[in-house]
Formats: structure tokens, sequence, C-alpha cells
């Protein structure tokens, strides 16, 4: 437990963490504190960029593999399954309907690359390694929870907008074209295009993601703010048990598949985290009843601070534990 406790105390005071409670407290004291909404893409941008090539690179280094095949299969289960659990659990804890529950339910099967890039800033000034091909599992597991979600619809018998406009949404996200982009380009090039670009996507990553946290702050806080009486005590209680839930699963399949110490730790993020990215976008075509106010705000304002500022640290811990790293 003091390894937890040391661990999450030293999170909570890394520029990362404190930039997001910043924009958390701004958001909360009504400042008029902005990020301007084209600087705000362009950092996500970057981020997403620098997390692909550099994901690619490792792969090229590494070379494909059955394990790397393994670890991207294992992934795409996981994010076609863990909505089902998360819709069965809001179905027990709250009393939200079909359509609402089924849109958060997508949205804890999917992932959150901020959460995923923080995790491996925390694995590297820890000098802990990790596999570089998770990259490849995070964006294979950007989609598949919408379609649990339609189908979790379907059989309940409500109306979902399932069309090609939809699928081409989804395979076609802005977020999912760009990781894999840049982790293909990461992955012709190798260690050499790395080399030769490492000054960009290297040496400024963690001031940039000073900045996006900040916004994400900002974003949290104004939400949590305005969603007051819309998210009740168990909505909350579920965006604070799901992440754990999740982590679980991502440690099994982590072991299951032979990860090191540092690739549990990101299969658990990648299990514990909450989209807000790819999956709004297609929740608002797919199922525009479902209410933005309850999905955006346990995303992005209960599970998100929760993972950056506990989780990360839990799970790292768990992980050396049953790992031995």
């Amino acid at each position: 437990m003091s390894s937890i406790i040391d661990l999450a105390a030293s999170n909570l005071i890394s520029p990362i963490i404190l930039s997001f409670a910043l924009g958390l407290l701004a958001a909360w004291a009504r400042s008029d504190l902005t990020i301007p909404e084209a600087v705000a893409k362009g950092m996500s941008i970057y981020l997403l960029f620098a997390i692909g090539f550099k994901g690619g690179a490792s792969v090229a280094a590494h070379g494909v593999d059955a394990k790397l095949l393994a670890a991207v299969g294992v992934g795409i289960v996981l994010s076609f399954g863990l909505p089902l659990i998360a819709f069965a659990l809001l179905n027990v804890m709250t009393k939200l309907t079909k359509i609402d529950a089924a849109a958060i339910a997508a949205h804890y099967g999917s992932i959150s690359i901020v959460t995923f890039v923080a995790a491996t800033s925390v694995l590297e000034g820890r000098g802990i390694a990790s596999e570089g091909y998770l990259v490849a599992v995070a964006a294979a597991m950007e989609a598949p929870a919408i379609l649990s979600a339609l189908w979790l619809i379907a059989r309940n018998g409500t109306s979902a907008k399932m069309d090609d406009g939809l699928i081409r949404e989804i395979m076609l996200n802005g977020s999912i074209v760009l990781l894999v982009g840049a982790f293909a380009i990461g992955m012709i090039t190798g260690e050499k295009g790395l080399a030769e670009i490492a000054p960009f996507i290297v040496s400024p990553f963690k001031g940039v993601l000073c900045l996006f946290l900040l916004d994400m702050g900002l974003i949290a806080g104004r939400g949590l703010r305005s969603a007051k009486g819309v998210v009740t005590l168990p909505i909350v209680a579920f965006g604070l048990l799901m992440p754990l839930i999740g982590a679980a699963f991502g440690l099994g399949a982590a072991m299951l598949i032979g990860l090191s110490t540092g690739g549990a730790l990101l299969m658990m993020v990648l299990s514990a985290s909450a989209s807000y990215i790819a999956v709004p976008a297609a929740m608002r075509v797919a199922l525009p009843q479902a209410n933005p106010a309850i999905y955006l705000t346990l995303s992005l304002g209960i599970t998100f601070p929760f993972n950056l500022t506990l989780g990360i640290p839990l799970y790292l811990t768990v992980a050396q534990i049953v790992t031995g790293g």
C-alpha cells in the first residue's frame, strides 16, 4: 500500500498532472482562461503523431511477430467485450435508459490516447521499458466498442443509426487515421527516421502534453460544473469502478500474452480508460438520443482524472507485483 501511495504522490506533483489540475481549478473558479481551439487541435495532432511514430519505430526494431499479433487480437477482444460488462453494470447500478447505458458502455471499451501517453511518460520517467507495438493495440481498440454499443441497442429493441456514413466515420476518424498513419511511417523509416526528427517528437513531447492536459482540465471542469443534477452518485460510482474492472481484464490479457511490466501497465491503462474523442463523435451520429452531458462527464470528468491521478500509480504497482518487475 505504501508503494501505491508514494507513486501516487510523486505522480500528483508531476508537471503533467499539475497542468491538468490547473485547468480544473480554473474552470471551477470560472476563469476566462482558454486554449484556442486551433491550438488544442494542433497539440492533439502532434501528440498522436509523436506516439504513433515512436511506436512504429519500436516495432521496426522489434519486428512483427506472434506476440504483436496476439496483443492486437487481445486488444480487439477487450474492446468488444468491455462494453458488455459496462452495460450490465450500468443496468444494475443506475436507472439510465438503455440508450444512455449503451452510449456510455461504448466509451469504456474504447481508449483514451492521452491517458496512454501519460502512462508512457510515467514509465519513461522511471526507466521502465515497454513494448512499443502497444501503440498498434491502442489504434485497434478505438472502433470495436462502438459496434458493441450498436449491437446492444439492436438487441434491446431500440433503433440505432448504422449506415455507410457511420462506418466511414468510425474507420476514418481523424485520431485513428493519424495514429495508424504515423505508426506506419515510423515502422517504414525505423530508428533512422526517428533519429532524424527526434528534436521534434521527443524533446518537446512532455511540454506539449502539459499544455494539452491544461486544456483537458478546463474542458473536464466545465463539464463537471454544468452536469450537476444530471450525473448522480451511482453514475459517478460507475465511473470509478469500471476503470478498475477494465484494468483487471487488461492485466489478465497482459499475463496471457507475456507482456513486460511496462507493457502490462499500458495494457491495463488501455482497458481502464474511456474515450472522449472517437466514441463521442460516433455516438452523436449513431445514438443522437443519448445524453452527451452524461457520457462526456463520465469519460472526461470522472474516469480520466481518476486514471491520471490514482489509477496509473495503482496499475503500475499491481503490474510490478504480478510480473515481478
